[in-house]
């Protein structure tokens, strides 16, 4: 599937999670399921745990992650 397409799961609506990016209007954000992942669990596990998710969900969390990670540039942080 392409980014683009995977990208498309992922929603933003004031109503929902406050606004923050989630899952195809569910309350499933971005960030806690990157946490799950980042953690150790496995996609396998967390669609065990987190039945209305599908596979490409976890996909589009990490393209999302992924596109959030792109800079220009960097500046260097002083205390």
């Amino acid at each position: 599937m392409a980014n683009d397409t995977l990208l498309s799961r992922i929603t933003m609506d004031a109503r929902v999670c406050h606004g923050k990016p989630c899952i195809r209007g569910l309350r499933y954000p971005v960030e806690f399921l990157l946490e799950l992942l980042s953690s150790g669990m496995s996609q396998e596990q967390v669609l065990a745990d987190y039945p209305d998710l599908e596979a490409d969900d976890l996909r589009a969390a990490r393209a999302y992650g992924a596109r959030l990670s792109r800079v220009q540039r960097m500046e260097p942080v002083t205390a």
